[in-house]
C-alpha cells in the first residue's frame, strides 16, 4: 500500500504507500470501542434497516488463504501469473464482464514488472457506475520487519492484498445470487504493481511514484475508453486484527462526500467502533492516480492503528507476519458490510 508518515517505514512505509511516501501528517484520533450489531439506517439519510445481502466473513475469509496458497504474489513469479488466473476465474464464475490489461512497467529500479490489471464488471450495460478497487501483488520486501534478517524476504500479503480482493470476491459472489440487482453497475478493479515501491533499505529517493504503478497505468489507459464511474472506494489492508479505519486525509480532499457516505453507513450498521469520525493521516495509495488522473472521486479504506510504535498501518505491515494467522473475520465482516450497505443505497 501506499506511503503515510504514519506508517514511516509502508511506503517508508515506515510508510507501505501508506507509509508509501509518506505524503503526511498523522493526525490523532478518537478511538471508538467495538461492537458488531446492527443499526437500522442507510448510508444517506435514516433509514429503517440495514438494506443488501449479509456478507459472509468466512467466505471472504477464505478467499483471502485461497490467494496466499499461491505464496507471495511477488511481481514476474509464478505465484503472481497463477494468482491473477484464479482470481480472473473466480470473477467469470459470477458472471462478471472479466479484462486483464497486460502492461510492462517498470520498477523503481529499473525491473520490467510484467503487469497485470484485472477489470471484472457487473452489469456492464449499465452506464451509472460504482468503482471498487483493492491491489493483488505482493510486497517483494519485508523492510519493515522488527528482525533485519527479513527485510528481503517477500511478504505472504494476507493483509497487504489479498484481503481487500477476498471482499471484492464476495461482494461479487453476493450480486450474483441476489435476485435483487442494484440499479448501479459495480466494477471492481485488482490493481497490479503497487507494493514495487521503494524498500527502505534503498538509497533511492522515494517520492512516491514507485508506488501504485498498475493504478497508475490505468488510470491513464482505463479499460474502456471514456470510462467513468460515479465515485471509487479502494480496500487496503481491510482484514487485520484490531483495525480501525479513521478518515484519511487525501480522501476527504478529493471527495469528502463519499468518505461522509462510508462513514455513516458503518456507523447506521452497527460498525462504528471500525470506523471513528477522525482523521487519520494522509497517505499515498492507489486512489491517488484514480483521483488525479481518472478524475473519478475515490476513498482509500485503509486502517490507522494509531499506538501501534512498529508502523501505523499496524503490527503486521511488511513484515514476515503479514499471513493469515493475523487476518480477523470481524474486520473484514465490518468492512464488507459498511460496503454493501452503501452499493445498495445508490439510486
Amino acid at each position: 500500500m501506499g506511503q503515510r508518515n504514519y506508517k514511516t517505514a509502508k511506503k517508508m512505509k515506515t510508510m507501505k504507500h501508506l507509509n508509501y511516501l509518506i505524503v503526511a501528517l498523522v493526525a490523532l484520533a478518537l478511538v471508538a470501542c467495538s461492537g458488531n450489531k446492527k443499526v437500522a439506517q442507510d448510508a444517506g439519510e435514516a433509514a429503517s434497516s440495514p438494506v443488501g445481502p449479509a456478507f459472509n466473513a468466512d467466505s471472504a475469509y477464505q478467499f483471502c488463504a485461497k490467494q496466499c496458497d499461491f505464496g507471495p504474489r511477488t511481481m514476474n513469479s509464478d505465484a503472481h501469473e497463477q494468482c491473477g488466473q484464479w482470481i480472473i476465474n473466480k470473477f467469470k464464475s459470477y458472471g462478471l464482464q472479466v479484462t486483464a490489461q497486460k502492461a510492462t512497467l517498470n520498477g523503481y529500479d529499473g525491473t520490467p514488472l510484467k503487469s497485470t490489471n484485472i477489470i471484472a464488471s457487473y452489469r456492464p450495460e449499465l452506464t451509472t457506475r460504482i468503482l471498487l478497487c483493492a491491489h493483488w501483488d505482493s510486497r517483494p520486501w519485508a523492510d519493515n520487519d522488527p528482525d533485519s534478517a527479513n527485510w528481503h524476504k517477500p511478504v505472504m500479503a494476507a493483509n497487504d492484498g489479498a484481503s481487500g480482493v477476498a471482499v471484492m470476491l464476495e461482494i461479487a459472489r453476493l450480486l450474483k445470487a441476489d435476485t435483487a440487482k442494484l440499479a448501479v453497475g459495480v466494477d471492481f478493479v485488482c490493481f497490479d504493481a503497487e507494493d514495487w515501491g521503494i524498500p527502505q533499505w534503498s538509497d533511492a529517493t522515494d517520492n512516491g511514484d514507485s508506488w501504485a504503478l498498475g493504478a497508475q497505468y490505468w488510470a491513464a489507459n482505463p479499460h474502456k475508453a471514456g470510462y467513468e464511474a460515479r465515485f471509487g472506494i479502494l480496500l487496503d489492508m481491510v482484514g487485520g486484527q484490531g483495525a480501525q479505519f479513521y478518515r484519511e486525509g487525501m480522501s476527504d480532499q478529493y471527495a469528502k462526500g463519499i468518505v461522509d457516505k462510508v462513514w455513516t453507513a458503518a456507523n447506521a450498521i452497527g460498525y462504528g467502533s471500525y470506523f471513528p469520525n477522525a482523521e487519520g493521516g494522509m497517505i499515498t495509495d492507489d486512489h491517488i492516480p484514480v483521483n488525479e488522473k481518472a478524475k473519478i472521486p475515490t476513498i482509500d479504506i485503509i486502517p490507522y492503528y494509531k499506538d501501534c510504535q512498529q508502523s501505523t498501518f499496524g503490527p503486521t505491515w511488511h513484515t514476515v507476519s503479514d499471513d493469515m494467522q493475523h487476518i480477523d473475520k470481524n474486520t473484514l465482516l465490518a468492512v464488507g458490510q459498511t460496503v454493501i450497505q452503501v452499493l445498495y443505497t445508490e439510486k
